[in-house]
């Protein structure tokens, strides 16, 4: 594995504070495994810097190790053997700190002191206020549990609103970095893998040794004291306290009720019930709400579909939680049989459109397109539905596609089903210009690869020529 794949304009904002002149007060944050830690390290090296892990200890237990830090990163042995009672003679000595480049200042698991003294965000403030800001510093607040990160630092509430001059939100890392994580696995084998690690770093790694995806998911996942096992049960209850409330909703949504009534009525709760915990479960970016693409006012749309965001969990719901007895009492061979029967059409096919969408974009930014547009998604009303539309609404272009990921070859008759759910989009009806791509994992019929060369408006792209 490479040490550091990814992560570029993250790193670069970074660098773009730590050069600004005066002080800088950075928000880094995001949902458990997505790499913060690994990017701060890597952003610190060759920087002097301190590091510091908050744990889940009182604030007294945190403030006497922050101490000893700080103690031995300025070589003051006053402030090692000092007995203090607030944060204030800490950070002081770290400002006057000489040294001719700026300092940076960690707080790793910023959310651990916060829960355990709630003052600790106004404490922080005055230190900040009367303290660090103006000075050669770069205070870097990090946190894994997004709402109280956004709560305590980022909310207008909060006393420390207004003070930091970045924040970063790090996401999962997209699927075109996988010939990097992977460069001996074939583009298929790179998509199988993102349907189940999905981007996140640490997920990556468990994947990183084993020869077929089945192996790996047999001793990362089914054994129950694999690494993957119980992850999804975990992050939920390191973040919420409702654990069961927010497990039944997800599992609900993976069997297919995606309607905001449609969870409601399977739940048989009432649709206003379900609002904070699908916003919580959205903030963790492990749910997303989804509208028609060409929707003109996404908020309002009735058409809104809640879906699964996180590719793990998606394979968790789908494939272990159902089946735990089944995993407890030793038969993991019979949920392997399950897995190997249906991964490809129940989850890989699904994950493939992300994919493809994300391809889309890509070829949008090289210039691949006959047009380029601002706008790419899904698309559906009652009786139809189009794996990709996109188009520019200044404009009179509009891209159809589909996503096959089968091991039949695609032919003529798909081309001809989207040129007529087509007509069902009214999206500038009268007045536009029509494409078509379609992508396949098993390549294309005679027919259609035919059809395709005798038209200008009908894009093929297979494993051959995928832009990855």
């Amino acid at each position: 594995m490479k040490p550091f794949i990814d992560r570029e304009k993250e790193l670069q904002s970074l660098e773009s504070e730590y050069r600004r002149c005066g002080s800088s007060f950075v928000v880094l944050y995001g949902r458990r495994r997505v790499g913060k830690t690994a990017l701060l390290r890597e952003f610190v090296k060759n920087k002097p810097a301190l590091y510091f892990l908050a744990t889940e200890e009182n604030e007294a237990q945190n403030r006497g190790a922050f101490q000893e830090l700080a103690a031995e990163f300025s070589g003051n042995d006053l402030l090692r053997e000092a007995s203090l009672k607030s944060w204030d003679p800490i950070f002081s000595i770290l400002s006057t700190f000489s040294s001719n480049d700026k300092i940076i200042i960690v707080i790793d698991e910023f959310q651990y002191i916060a829960g355990s003294q709630p003052a600790f965000p106004s404490i922080l403030q005055k230190i900040w206020d009367g303290i660090l800001e103006g000075k050669n510093i770069m205070l870097i607040l990090c946190g894994s549990l997004i709402s109280m990160m956004e709560s305590q630092v980022l909310n207008y509430s909060s006393p420390l609103y207004g003070r930091r001059t970045a924040q970063i939100k790090l996401q999962q890392i997209p699927f075109r970095y996988y010939r990097e994580f992977f460069p001996q696995k074939t583009l298929r084998e790179q998509m199988e893998l993102y349907a189940v690690t999905g981007g996140v770093p640490k997920y990556i790694e468990t994947f990183l040794d084993g020869d077929d995806i089945f192996s790996m998911i047999q001793q990362n996942i089914l054994r129950r004291s694999g690494f993957l096992y119980e992850e999804p049960q975990f992050l939920l209850d390191r973040e919420l306290t409702e654990t069961g409330s927010y497990l039944s909703i997800l599992k609900s949504i993976a069997a297919g009720h995606e309607k905001l009534s449609q969870i409601a009525g399977n739940l048989e709760i009432k649709q206003t019930g379900l609002t904070k915990y699908l916003k919580t479960l959205i903030d963790m970016d492990l749910l997303k709400r989804e509208v028609p693409v060409t929707e003109e006012r996404p908020e309002k749309s009735k058409r809104g579909l809640y879906r699964i965001k996180d590719n793990y969990l998606r394979f968790w719901l789908r494939f272990i939680e159902p089946y735990k007895s089944y995993i407890e009492f030793g038969n993991e061979e019979l949920v392997m049989g399950k897995i190997r029967e249906s991964f490809v059409s129940a989850h890989a096919a699904y994950v493939y459109e992300d994919i493809c969408l994300e391809c889309l974009w890509k070829m949008n930014t090289d210039g691949a397109l006959p047009f380029r547009f601002t706008k790419a998604g899904r698309w559906w009303d009652g009786n139809n539905e189009i794996d990709l539309v996109a188009y520019e609404p200044a404009g009179k272009n509009i891209l159809f596609g589909e996503c096959k990921y089968t091991n039949e070859v695609t032919g003529l008759r798909l081309l001809t089903a989207l040129e007529e759910k087509a007509k069902h989009v009214h999206w500038n009806l009268e007045d536009r210009r029509c494409y078509f791509i379609i992508f396949s994992r098993s390549g294309f019929s005679e027919d259609l690869t035919a059809a395709a060369r005798k038209r200008d408006d009908i894009l093929l792209v297979s494993e051959e020529n995928f832009p990855y």
